[in-house]
Formats: structure tokens, C-alpha cells, sequence
């Protein structure tokens, strides 16, 4: 028993496994959830429209081909469409109409078209919209006239737009774990976290709303009402940190206290309600994209670089790491102790804030729901990403890296069909298991 604990820390504190385990964990889970979800897949947008086409005047059994297009309304189905009628013109391809919508839409357009006496000889479709029951309601037309994109095998979850998606809805956890990886790293917790998202939610819309003109506030308003919700935040912070340092309250009950303020605050202004009065400028920061890169995955990667920064190659990153380590030690070599433990709560409501912000623009409203459970989320990144909980040890891009693999188990669980509670049972089991190498570790130590 004893032989089999000294493996289980020589294995835990291996230079290899201390420094890149969980880079390895995560490429594991996406080989696994990778050869979990190999299915059928159909090309999409542009590319499958020309494939289309090109199916279409493969059948020369005539001289003119009548072509119906139809597809949902969506991004990716509109530039199908656009392909296939930019391929078909000149051609023998003749489009008799095109539907974007629902199998409603299809069946109004599909009488039209019968009613001119007109004959449907072929059906441009995507691998949705040629499932529709619609077609089999015609004896003339039937879903055997659809031509849909060839089929290939390939995960579902290494698909790019599912990639994208994981990497986009991880950034605001990811961004507000920079700060709580700040906190634990000195030995606190922050558990005001996820309320302080709904107020910086709550108070930029509010100022929006009632100073800033609504949904037609200029962007001067927007950048004002912005820096006013995430100043709120770090102002909590700010307290929480006094309160810590200054008066001696543990950083449980401290922020414990500021999680219940910021969130009777948060209902208070709202009066309890979503604040949908914001302009579409605000929208571009959650919902926009820099290139093929969405905006809230461009500024969390900015976020994680600047803090690897000032963590590893400042003289505040190696201050928050002395506290961590022996904060008696820490202030007896002349460290500013109180100074930079209110420093570190109130960088961690800001970018608590900051996340709010980017949720705010993500879902098009400032909500007092918005936040809730978001504190435990953030910690168990940061655990999962290997800082520990004693305080003193712990990494940025760690953390980056624990965001990304509770992001990816919950994804792989999604697409893999696995029940609700069974999930929330293994991402508890993944929390314990991280820390139980971080006790491991710990133990090795002198």
C-alpha cells in the first residue's frame, strides 16, 4: 500500500506530468469524444450549394431542369442557396423558386409552382431540409426529387462549428478565472463572482436605459455605461479586500457577504426584470467577430496573455505568489501585504465585471439572473487547472486549460447523449480528482 502511494506521487510530481499533464488530459478528452461522435456528416453553406448544382446538371435526361431551392433561414443556408442558383444560371438548370424558412413556407411555394402548370424536376436541398414530410404530399414532386450534398464521416465534435462553439461559450468562465486564479494562488476565494456578473449585467443597462437614450444610445453612451458597470465590480472587490485585510474577516464570509449584496443590488436596480433597451452597438463585443475568430475567444486569449504577464514577469505576480506561500514570511520581507490582497479582490470583481459585460452582450439584455452557480464554475477551472487551494502554486494558462477541459467533457457528454445527472455526477468526480493530485503533490513536499 505504501509503494503504491510513493507511485502515485512520483507520478503526480514527474517534471512531464507537474508541467503538462493537464495539456495531455485535455488532448486525451478530445481524442475520446472524438471517436465517440463519428458520424454522417453533409457539407454546409457555400460549398454544398456548388455540389448541389453540380448533381443537378449531372442529369441531362432533358433539356431544361426545373429547380426548386429550399432551406431554412439561416446564415449557412442562405450562401447554399446563393450557390446554387449562381451555378445554375446559364445553364440547363431553371429555377422555378426558392423557399427560406420552415416546411410551411415549402408547401405555399410548392402549390405555387404546381398551380402555373410548371413541372418540379429536381429539388435543391440540404441534409435538413430534404427530411421534411412536405414532399410526399405532392404524387408529382415526392422527397426522391431532392438532391442533397454527398455524405461523409467525420466527428461531430471535432466539426469546426462545434469547436467554435466550445471555445465561445467557455470565455466568459474562462475570463473570470483569470481573477479567481489570482485569489486562490494567494490562499482566498472569491465566492462573489457570479453575482457580481448580474450586476455589471444589470448596471450597464440600467445607465443605457435611463441616461444613455435606450436602444439608440450612441457609443460614446455604450463605452460610458461599460466602464460604469465593470467599475461597480471592482469597487466590490475593492471592499471585499478591505474587509479581508483590514478588518480581519475570513475571505469565505467576506465575499460570501458581497455575493448576497451584489445580487440584492442587482434585482434592486432591475426591479427584477431583464433590460432588453440596449442598441446594437453593445451586441459586436459578445456577439461579433475579428476574422473567423468570434470576439469574446479573441479578448479572452488578450486577457490570458496579459495575465501570464504580469504574473510571471512583474513584481505584483511574484508578490501574489509570496502571500500564497508564507504570508508571515511575505510581510516580513517588506511585502505590502494588505495593499496587494485588496489589489487581487478588486482585479477579481472587475474581470467578474468584464464577464458580465460580454454575457450582456452575448444574450442582448442585462438580466439579475444572470451569474447564478458561475463562482463554482470558475473554481473548479481553477482547480481542475492544477493551482491549489493552500494557496501559493498555480498557473494562468493552467486555468485556461481546466476552463477548456470541464468545457469539453460537458460538450462530449452533450453530443454523446448522457443524462443531465449523470453529468453533473462526473464533473464532480473531475473537481475531487483534481484535488486529490493537488493533495498528492502537496504531500510529497518537505
Amino acid at each position: 500500500m505504501h509503494r503504491g502511494n510513493n507511485l502515485v506521487r512520483s507520478l503526480v510530481n514527474h517534471p512531464w506530468v507537474r508541467d503538462y499533464g493537464m495539456v495531455f488530459v485535455l488532448l486525451l478528452l478530445m481524442a475520446l469524444f472524438s471517436s465517440l461522435t463519428i458520424r454522417d456528416q453533409f457539407p454546409v453553406g457555400k460549398e454544398a450549394g456548388k455540389q448541389v448544382a453540380e448533381k443537378i446538371l449531372a442529369r441531362r435526361d432533358r433539356d431544361s431542369i426545373g429547380v426548386l431551392i429550399v432551406t431554412r433561414d439561416t446564415a449557412e443556408d442562405r450562401a447554399f442557396a446563393a450557390a446554387v442558383r449562381s451555378r445554375l444560371q446559364g445553364s440547363s438548370g431553371r429555377m422555378l423558386g426558392s423557399v427560406q424558412g420552415e416546411p410551411a413556407d415549402a408547401r405555399i411555394e410548392i402549390e405555387r409552382i404546381l398551380a402555373r402548370g410548371e413541372t418540379i424536376d429536381a429539388i435543391a436541398a440540404n441534409s435538413v431540409t430534404a427530411k421534411w414530410n412536405i414532399y410526399d404530399r405532392y404524387p408529382e414532386v415526392g422527397k426522391a426529387k431532392c438532391v442533397t450534398p454527398t455524405s461523409y464521416r467525420w466527428p461531430t465534435f471535432l466539426k469546426s462549428s462545434n469547436l467554435v462553439g466550445v471555445a465561445n461559450q467557455t470565455s466568459i468562465y474562462a475570463i473570470i478565472a483569470i481573477g479567481m486564479t489570482i485569489v486562490i494562488v494567494t490562499g482566498g476565494i472569491d465566492l462573489s463572482v457570479g453575482s457580481l456578473v448580474a450586476l455589471a449585467a444589470v448596471a450597464t443597462a440600467v445607465v443605457i436605459r435611463d441616461w444613455g437614450g435606450g436602444s439608440g444610445a450612441p457609443i460614446a453612451a455604450v463605452w460610458l455605461a461599460s466602464i460604469l458597470g465593470i467599475a461597480v465590480c471592482g469597487f466590490a472587490g475593492l471592499v471585499s479586500g478591505v474587509l479581508i485585510t483590514r478588518f480581519q474577516v475570513p475571505p469565505f464570509i467576506a465575499t460570501l457577504g458581497m455575493m448576497m449584496i451584489a445580487s440584492g443590488l442587482a434585482f434592486r436596480w432591475s426591479e427584477g426584470t431583464s433590460i432588453p433597451e440596449l442598441p446594437a452597438s453593445l451586441f459586436s463585443l459578445g456577439q461579433g467577430s475579428t476574422g473567423r475568430i468570434p470576439n469574446p475567444v479573441l479578448m479572452m486569449l488578450i486577457a490570458y496573455g496579459v495575465a501570464h504577464l504580469i504574473m510571471s514577469r512583474t513584481i505584483f505576480g511574484r508578490y501574489v505568489y509570496a502571500i500564497g506561500g508564507n504570508v508571515q514570511a511575505a510581510r516580513l520581507s517588506g511585502i505590502p501585504v494588505s495593499r496587494t490582497l485588496v489589489i487581487v479582490y478588486a482585479l477579481c470583481g472587475a474581470l467578474a465585471g468584464f464577464g458580465g459585460l460580454v454575457l450582456t452582450s452575448q444574450l442582448s439584455a442585462g438580466d439579475p439572473k444572470f451569474g447564478g452557480m458561475y463562482e463554482l464554475e470558475v473554481i473548479a477551472a481553477v482547480v481542475v487547472g492544477g493551482t491549489s487551494l493552500m494557496g501559493g502554486r498555480g498557473k494562468i494558462f493552467g486555468t485556461l486549460i481546466g476552463a477548456f477541459i470541464i468545457a469539453v467533457i460537458r460538450n462530449g457528454m452533450n453530443l454523446t447523449d448522457i443524462d443531465p445527472f449523470n453529468q453533473k455526477i462526473v464533473l464532480g468526480g473531475v473537481l475531487v480528482l483534481a484535488v486529490l493530485i493537488d493533495m498528492a503533490k502537496r504531500s510529497d513536499q518537505p
